[in-house]
């Protein structure tokens, strides 16, 4: 028995309009690509001392 559908090929998938990738086509015809992110350094490479003065001092005891 047949279900009335064809066997041999898949059935093709709609185009459905989603308003936000619109939106993002639109933004990026106006102002253009985005530029990449950045990326995050390691904290202990970004920290900075909370006392420098005090580590200078602790140098020059040393």
């Amino acid at each position: 028995m047949s279900s009335g559908r064809s066997q041999g090929k898949a059935a093709r998938k709609r185009n459905v309009f989603r308003a936000d990738k619109e939106v993002r086509k639109l933004a990026r015809e106006r102002i253009g690509l985005v530029p990449a992110g950045q990326i995050i350094q390691p904290k202990a490479r970004r920290k900075t001392p909370k006392h420098p003065k005090k580590e200078i001092e602790s140098w020059l005891d040393s």
